[in-house]
């Protein structure tokens, strides 16, 4: 366990030393941080049950990285482009952040410290409400299509894995009542004996696992803790017949359609008024039984509830994040630092300049990379480090094509920005554009020698990108009249599977001064009758557009 969460593929690398994935360093990076997370904590705990004092600390740290993605200013997981919040953020779009999902179906993913992500939510009521739109928002999903986001119930996917534990989560913060609500509503919408009486994808089993252990009335939120976490019982009777020989009755009297609300319960003959179960009093065996009715019973188990924590004493201090408003600039630009949790005080330094306590916001005006770290209790952050570039002669550029909200790169900016994407387009340093030519000005500030230009491309046809057909270049010195520099066309095959970078360059061969530079990109159009996406258009994806 410890050999595989030490490598360095897969994110690890940018998980270890950052504290959490980068956008940039992998794909669904905001996934990964998070399940990292929660295997961090499994690794832990089995440390400390085998008394490795120094494994379980350095792994209950790590299990609480899930902090540093999660992004207070919008109550989101969120991922992050060099050392900030990537832009474009919207939660319901999925996007190559996140692994078969979008923001809504991975920000409740810590099972592991359900008490700590409330605390980031501002606390119980907050936590509520949050989980309360999660079910009844109308915002639809955006961004690319993914089979496997079904079952949708407002932005709760129960098709997929990500948001099975969220409608008992009400327990956590004593509102069991609205778990059994839930919890009756997916058991009835989300399942049925038709072929298709799964609402998703069966991995491994899991689709059905959910279902037979909700329907007795409980579920294991956090595999690795030793109790489950009571929902509502969907049988009037069910018997578990346990391995030692010993039989676990549940029983639900008055148990129907409009009675799915649990009125009070006992244990072996006790009162029972807690909104968990040990798993030890199931081996035990026994009659769990459960008295239910029409209306919530707002005092049962509202008072002993379940728990998932990392101690406050073993609690780090998260990652600040750096905020402006872009990565470049051409005159000077607006620093501001925060921490995830608000009253951690700050740390920061310009290039070397040292350390010192960050107190208000402040101004670059010279290109320079910020560093920041977060102090809590005896608990310091990782460093984030996030460079700004300032432009040369106030560079910019005007878009004359619309580039996808999910593949936006740093935004408006992202073509010259100076970071240059590699041959993974899921890590979010490309611009794409979708069944349409491409065209943009950029305007260099004032008039200049012009000696090459260029602007890169990608293509991986598997996934529908193809490289432009052609790249036509231009120059102007008052932006009206434009005069051709030349046309690149694209010699690269494109039947070949595979990933691969490309630019398109123009060395100018005459004396030419401009200050307006078009560039023109032609669609490679739709997939070609030979691929699997035969008839659909197609995406072409830019990066840095570089004037010499």
């Amino acid at each position: 366990m410890i050999h595989s969460a030490e490598q360095d593929k897969l994110g690890l690398s940018s998980y270890k030393s950052k504290g959490f994935i980068a956008a940039g360093d992998e794909a669904e990076s905001v996934s990964k941080t998070l399940e990292y997370s929660y295997d961090d904590w499994c690794i832990a705990i089995m440390a400390k049950g085998l008394k490795q004092e120094n494994v379980f600390n350095r792994f209950i740290k790590r299990a609480q990285y899930y902090k540093n993605i999660f992004n207070p200013e919008v109550g989101f997981m969120q991922s992050k482009m060099n050392g900030g919040w990537n832009t474009g953020f919207d939660p319901a779009e999925v996007n190559f952040n996140f692994t078969e999902a979008n923001s809504w179906q991975y920000s409740m993913f810590a099972p592991q410290d359900v008490s700590g992500l409330i605390k980031l939510y501002g606390g119980n009521e907050a936590f509520e409400s949050k989980l309360d739109l999660l079910f009844s928002t109308e915002m639809e999903l955006s961004g690319r299509h993914q089979v496997d986001i079904t079952g949708l119930i407002g932005q709760y996917a129960h098709g997929n894995e990500p948001s099975h534990h969220m409608a008992y989560l009400y327990n956590y913060i004593g509102k069991p009542w609205k778990t059994q609500e839930r919890i009756h509503q997916i058991l009835n919408e989300q399942y049925s004996n038709q072929p298709d009486g799964l609402s998703g994808n069966e991995d491994c089993g899991q689709m059905s696992a959910w279902y037979v252990l909700s329907s007795m009335g409980f579920y294991s939120v956090t595999p690795g803790l030793n109790y489950y976490s009571i929902g509502k019982p969907h049988f009037s009777k069910a018997t578990i017949n346990l391995e030692n020989g010993n039989k676990f009755k549940i029983i639900a009297n008055h148990l129907s359609d409009d009675n799915r609300f649990i009125q009070s319960a006992s244990l072996n003959g006790v009162s029972f008024n807690q909104s968990y179960l040990s798993h030890s009093s199931i081996m035990e065996g026994g009659e769990l039984v459960f008295e239910m009715g029409n209306k919530p019973n707002k005092n049962w188990g509202v008072e002993n509830v379940p728990v998932a924590e990392i101690k406050r004493t073993l609690s780090i201090a998260p990652v600040p994040f750096i905020s402006a408003s872009s990565q470049t600039f051409t005159d000077s630009i607006k620093i501001e630092i925060k921490s995830v949790e608000g009253k951690n005080p700050i740390y920061f330094c310009v290039d070397s300049s040292g350390f010192e306590k960050y107190e208000v916001p402040f101004y670059l005006k010279e290109s320079a990379s910020v560093q920041a770290y977060a102090i809590k209790s005896n608990s310091k952050s990782f460093t984030v480090n996030t460079s700004f570039k300032k432009i040369k002669g106030g560079r910019s550029i005007q878009l004359g094509s619309e580039y996808s909200n999910q593949y936006s790169a740093s935004g408006d900016n992202a073509l010259i920005d100076f970071l240059k994407g590699s041959a993974n387009f899921r890590t979010g340093y490309w611009q794409g554009y979708y069944a349409t030519d491409f065209s943009a000005v950029v305007d260099l500030g004032r008039v200049e020698l012009v000696k090459k230009i260029s602007v890169g491309a990608l293509q991986d046809i598997k996934s529908w990108i193809w490289f432009p057909k052609s790249v036509k270049i231009s120059f102007s010195e008052n932006n009206e009249i434009f005069t051709e520099l030349g046309i690149i066309k694209n010699d690269f095959a494109d039947n070949e599977y595979g990933a691969f970078t490309k630019e398109f360059s123009k060395i100018v061969s005459e004396t030419v001064h401009a200050r307006y530079i078009k560039i023109e990109a032609a669609s490679y159009g739709v997939c070609p009758g030979w691929h699997p996406g035969s008839g659909n258009d197609t995406w072409m994806f830019l990066d840095e557009i570089e004037v010499e």
